[in-house]
């Protein structure tokens, strides 16, 4: 495809690291340059499928499709910090990383296991709990909720929903390594590109061969095992991998952007509103669906941060944005806990109105009780440290 011929104007995007974005015009910046509000959007997007799914919201039987785009944005936003990062410094500091990542994420689902014990007479059966109050807890603060639900088809109850974060950070154990080894070996991106897209394939044919139908209206073990998860992350890992390119940056950039933007966003609520709750019953869901929205929730993305178009436009409002980037992650920590706890109050559709309205408010709650105050935290630590640094400096040079 050849690029439009006038340049798309600028996506609005804000100065704050973390979050990667490529502005388009006629360059083509490395990724990373700033925060694409697009994102932010699409992860409110992705948490309100989650939260009606467990309301049992007509429409919404797909719940794995908001999981799906998470899990593409986060393989694609950690490994674009990982390649900006080796670029800039020749290396990937794995302790760092991986520090970084637990002081972001364990604060508040420590929060989230300590409200829960305490609730534990209230919301312990929560679908069906397979564990003591302690066992669950354990098993969520050392991210292996995954692999009791896909191995010994056991749950943890109120907080069961803590595999997806189990899965995402046994992930990040494996792949930053993979891709520093890789780097040493002196691979090229090509090889890590058609690596990536090995384990796609072959972990959705696995995915496939190793269905079970499930008993009742339960979801299959195969959902929850490493061999599915790794899919969707790879995936985004690939997406990230391929616009550290420039001329692939380029190509996208232009119409190819447009198209992928569209393209995407129109399969991900196709298969929204397409599937319905007999999506657990057929091999292929989990062998060639769930795959193939994960490459369409890519392309969007792919798409989201190349172009400026009438969808990056509506995900970049800023309450929306905001939301996304600010209360996403609390909103999947505690609505499972707020529904185990008022959701026998709830009946019919105003039921799940407020509801709903309850998740996101204790959300907000969370968010700006726990979230805000660590980043803070945070954000002072790395500013005392540097003025150390600079100091040590100064006073070496003085002494020289």
């Amino acid at each position: 495809m050849t690029r439009t011929a006038a340049p798309a104007p600028a996506q609005r995007t804000v100065p704050e690291a973390g979050t990667p974005a490529v502005p388009t015009g006629t360059a083509s910046p490395a990724p990373l340059v700033h925060r694409a509000l697009a994102l932010d959007g699409l992860r409110t997007v992705a948490i309100v499928i989650v939260v009606l799914y467990h309301l049992h919201v007509p429409q919404f039987e797909g719940g794995w499709i908001g999981v799906t785009v998470f899990f593409v944005l986060s393989g694609y936003l950690i490994t674009t910090l990982l390649l900006r990062e080796r670029r800039k410094t020749g290396t990937i500091r794995l302790g760092s990383f991986w520090w970084k990542r637990l002081l972001r994420l364990y604060p508040a689902l420590l929060a989230l296991v300590v409200a829960g014990l305490l609730l534990w007479n209230w919301v312990g059966d929560y679908k069906g709990a397979s564990f003591s109050a302690g066992e669950a807890a354990f098993i969520a603060l050392t991210y292996t909720g995954n692999l009791y639900r896909s191995f010994w088809d056991t749950t943890q109850g109120v907080f069961a929903h803590t595999w997806s974060l189990s899965m995402e950070e046994q992930f990040y154990l494996v792949w930053p390594p993979v891709l520093v080894l890789l780097f040493a070996l002196g691979r090229r991106r090509r090889t890590l590109v058609t690596g990536l897209s090995a384990v796609v394939v072959g972990a959705s044919a696995a995915a496939w061969l190793s269905y079970r139908t499930p008993s009742g209206g339960s979801t299959p073990d195969v959902y929850f095992s490493p061999v599915l998860g790794v899919v969707p992350l790879a995936t985004g890992c690939l997406l990230a991998l391929l616009l550290d390119d420039e001329r692939f940056r380029s190509f996208a950039s232009g119409l190819a952007g447009h198209i992928g933007t569209w393209a995407g966003a129109a399969a991900v609520l196709g298969v929204q509103f397409w599937i319905d709750d007999d999506w657990t019953e057929h091999a292929w869901t989990f062998g060639l669906l769930m795959p193939v929205t994960g490459v369409f929730a890519a392309v969007l993305i792919g798409g989201l941060v190349s172009v400026r178009t009438p969808v990056s436009a509506a995900l970049s409002w800023t309450p929306v944005a905001w939301f996304g980037r600010r209360v996403s992650y609390s909103a999947y920590l505690w609505h499972p806990l707020v529904i185990a706890l008022l959701g026998t109050f709830a009946i019919g559709w105003f039921g799940d109105v407020w509801l709903f309205a309850a998740a996101v408010v204790v959300s907000i709650g969370a968010a700006y009780a726990v979230e805000v105050p660590v980043e803070k935290l945070r954000a002072r630590t790395r500013e005392a440290h540097r003025l150390v640094t600079e100091d040590r400096a100064a006073r070496s040079a003085a002494t020289s």
